[in-house]
C-alpha cells in the first residue's frame, strides 16, 4: 500500500472556462422560473403543471451543480482532486475554471468548515483546501539535546521550504506540515549528537565553529526524508545554539580557563624566544661574558618580567654583579 501511494504520478489538468460555465449555471436557474410559474398562470392541465415543476427542479439542480464546480486558482496555489476515491488530477495554472462538481479537493492540513453560534447568529467558516506552493518558513522551536561529549545544549533551526509536488504532499503523507516539523526535530537531534559543542582542537568540527557545514548536513538529510512528501528544502539555518542553563555557568568558567591557559602559553613562548635572542645578541657582540650561573639568573629575571601579571619594579645595582 505504501509503495502505491509513493508512486502516484502527478497529472496536471485544466478545467473548462469558469465564466462560460457560470453563465450556463445562472441561465439554468433562471429558466426554471417559467417552468414553475407559466403552467399555473396559463391554466394548463395538472399533468402539464407537474411536468413543469419536475423540469424546473431539474434545471435548478443542474444549475446548482454547475455552480458548485467553479474554482479560482491563485498564483502559487494548487488544487488536488479525487473522484469517488480515485486520484483525478491537479490544477496549478492560475485562473477561473470549472471542473466536475463531484470531484473533491484534498488537503489533509485543512480541517472541515466550522459552525459557530454567537450573538450575531450562526456562522459557518469554510476553509480553503488549496495547497500553497509559495516559499514558506518553519521556525523549529529550540530543543534540548546532548552533544557528542554528553553536554546538554539548546539548539533551534529555521527551515526554508516549498511544496514542489502538491500531489505527493497530499496523497503520500497524512499532514505534510507536521511531517516536515517532526522530521526536522529528529534530524536535528541526530546531527547534534554527532558533534561536540566546542573543543580546544581547531581542526575538529564542532557545532559552534562549523555552523555552516552542520547546516548543510541538516539540509541534505532533511531533503532525503521529505522527498516522498513532495517538499523541497531550500535552506536550513541554526537559529540558536547554547549550553543548557544548568551547565552554562560551569562551561563559561571552563572556556575562560582554557582561554587563560592558551594566553599563558603564548606569553611563555614569546618570553622564551626573547630571552634566547637576548643571550645570542650578548654573545655575538661580546658585550659581556656571563657564566652559567649568571645566565640562569638573567633568564629567571627576564622570564619574571615578561611573564608577570604586573609591571616589574626595576632595581639599579651600582656595585659589582659578583
Amino acid at each position: 500500500m505504501k509503495e502505491k501511494l509513493i508512486n502516484v504520478e502527478e497529472k496536471e489538468i485544466t478545467g473548462k472556462p469558469g465564466f462560460l460555465m457560470l453563465l450556463i449555471g445562472i441561465v439554468c436557474i433562471l429558466l426554471s422560473l417559467p417552468c414553475f410559474i407559466a403552467p399555473a398562470v396559463l391554466g394548463l392541465p395538472v399533468p402539464v403543471i407537474v411536468l413543469g415543476v419536475i423540469l424546473g427542479v431539474l434545471l435548478v439542480i443542474c444549475g446548482i451543480l454547475i455552480l458548485c464546480g467553479l474554482h479560482i486558482i491563485n498564483p502559487n496555489e494548487a488544487l488536488v482532486f479525487a473522484l469517488f476515491g480515485q486520484y483525478y488530477g491537479t490544477m496549478k495554472k492560475p485562473g477561473f475554471y470549472w471542473i466536475n462538481p463531484f470531484c473533491g479537493a484534498l488537503n489533509p492540513t485543512v480541517k472541515p468548515g466550522v459552525v459557530s453560534a454567537g450573538s450575531g447568529g450562526i456562522t459557518y467558516t469554510s476553509l480553503s483546501r488549496k495547497v500553497s506552493t509559495k516559499i514558506l518558513t518553519l521556525n523549529n522551536e529550540q530543543q534540548k539535546v546532548n552533544d557528542q561529549l554528553g553536554n546538554p545544549i539548546e539548539i533551534g533551526t529555521i527551515v526554508i521550504w516549498q511544496v514542489t509536488n502538491p500531489t505527493k504532499a497530499v496523497l503520500n503523507v497524512e499532514n505534510y506540515k507536521s511531517y516536515l516539523s517532526i522530521q526536522c526535530d529528529a534530524i536535528t537531534r541526530n546531527i547534534a549528537r554527532c558533534y561536540p559543542y566546542d573543543t580546544n582542537d581547531d581542526d575538529e568540527k564542532t557545532l559552534r565553529s562549523s555552523t555552516q557545514e552542520v547546516a548543510e548536513i541538516l539540509k541534505r538529510e532533511l531533503q532525503e526524508k521529505v522527498e516522498n512528501a513532495g517538499i523541497t528544502v531550500l535552506e536550513v539555518r541554526i537559529s540558536r545554539l547554547a549550553y543548557a542553563p544548568e551547565i552554562a555557568s560551569a562551561m563559561l568558567q571552563r572556556q575562560q580557563a582554557a582561554a587563560i591557559i592558551d594566553a599563558r602559553q603564548k606569553i611563555v613562548e614569546g618570553a622564551v624566544s626573547m630571552v634566547d635572542m637576548a643571550l645570542q645578541k650578548l654573545n655575538e657582540n661580546d658585550i659581556v661574558e656571563l657564566d652559567e650561573e649568571r645566565k640562569a639568573a638573567m633568564v629567571s629575571n627576564l622570564l619574571v618580567v615578561l611573564c608577570g601579571n604586573k609591571d616589574a619594579q626595576p632595581i639599579v645595582n651600582s656595585g659589582s654583579i659578583y
